[in-house]
């Protein structure tokens, strides 16, 4: 009989958490069900053991009391810590593995209360400061002590983690699995007319650097005229940044295409000659791990011009599959794409590498084998322990 896994992400799922889907759907040797506070975009990611939290009912003046005078932690007063423990008790699984971070810190007082294992995994934005949050580093301390392991997407990630005084002995690294077979290599040839294609797929959010890449296209723009940048992806920076293509005069050159499919994706790459993403680190500390949009390009054959942050250069390493600049460095970022478009042999060479470096490492059975041994080796070090 399989082990049971109980995968707690509090929205099933965003738009952009297609990683996560990928993840839950391709375990081979667990069983899983998904828990989850709110459910969105059910067309897209259809899951059918899925529990659905109800809406805690709680008595005002006793949810006040424990709020204000007890000082209890939000999942208690807000009644979700009942409504967890009787799902819990009644699903009864070996492990739950909860994605984020940030969710791991909220629901600290169950992890510290159940009686069987959890595992955490962090993704980047997790490990920022949160200095308008009373009490958050050190409830994250807290939940880095009480974990038996930590699951991170980059060793960038793990090293943050360890600066917050985790164990480097129970951090497990979880790298997103890229499915090869829907970013399949493709050959590309450059364009005699130097109508080159450059594209940035993300969140249209303040690490992404995208500020950056505009301002980098401008210059190569004034070399390769009839090149053009298309920029995929939804976010809260997408009217600045339009305002930003228009003040650089890159109106005619610069396409927002908004959220795409993977479908619409894989064509975008197929047609694109080269991957930007110049990611910096934000004022809140919000740290990339290693992007999928760029695991995705690679695999398809784009190289890569991206900066030195987070775990960008876990993946792509400077002078073989792309290039790397400091961060918000556009001028740089420039003189990389430059660097490639007028070396047009070069520029090969790098495609075919980032296609085998997200093979040999980013490839989504491998990463799915790496977590399933992450999920026995805690069930069966919880089981010798009820032993012992």
């Amino acid at each position: 009989m399989k082990p049971v896994v109980a995968s707690y992400c509090t929205y099933f799922l965003k738009a952009e958490m297609l990683h996560i889907y990928r993840q839950i759907t391709s375990l081979r040797k667990v069983d899983t069900f998904v828990i989850t506070k709110i459910r969105e975009n059910a067309d897209r990611y259809p899951f059918p053991d899925l529990e659905l939290l109800d809406r805690p009912s709680t008595h005002l003046i006793h949810r006040g009391f424990l709020k204000y005078v007890a000082r209890a932690p939000a999942l208690v007063y807000r009644g979700e810590f009942e409504t967890m423990r009787r799902l819990l008790l009644r699903r009864d699984p070996d492990l739950m593995h909860v994605y984020f971070g940030n969710t791991g810190v909220h629901l600290l007082p169950l992890i510290e209360r159940w009686d069987r294992p959890c595992v955490v995994s962090f993704h980047g934005m997790d490990v920022q400061r949160r200095e308008t949050e009373r009490g958050y580093e050190a409830n994250l301390r807290k939940l880095l002590r009480l974990l038996p392991l930590v699951l991170v997407r980059s060793r960038s990630i793990a090293e943050r983690l360890i600066e917050l005084d985790c164990d480097p002995n129970k951090i497990r690294l979880n790298r997103t699995g890229i499915p090869l077979g829907e970013f399949p290599y493709r050959v590309r040839k450059a364009p005699p007319d130097g109508a080159w294609r450059l594209v940035q797929a993300c969140r249209l959010v303040p690490k992404k650097g995208l500020a950056t890449a505009l301002r980098a296209f401008a210059r190569f723009a004034t070399r390769f005229p009839k090149s053009s940048f298309v920029v995929a992806g939804e976010g809260p920076l997408r009217r600045e940044l339009e305002a930003l293509v228009v003040q650089l005069e890159l109106k005619r050159a610069v396409t927002f295409a908004g959220f795409l499919n993977q479908s619409e994706l894989r064509k975008l790459f197929e047609s694109a000659h080269i991957f930007v993403h110049p990611s910096e680190l934000p004022p809140d500390s919000n740290q990339e791990g290693v992007p999928n949009s760029m695991l995705e390009a690679m695999a398809s054959g784009l190289p890569v011009v991206a900066t030195r942050h987070g775990g960008i250069p876990e993946a792509v390493t400077d002078g073989v599959n792309g290039l790397l600049v400091a961060e918000r460095d556009f001028e740089m970022l420039a003189n990389s794409l430059f660097e490639l478009a007028e070396n047009p042999g070069r520029w090969t060479e790098m495609a075919t590498e980032a296609s085998r470096t997200v093979a040999a490492e980013f490839a989504q059975p491998r990463q799915i084998e790496a977590l399933e041994s992450a999920y026995f080796e805690v069930i069966e070090q919880w089981r010798a322990s009820r032993q012992g």
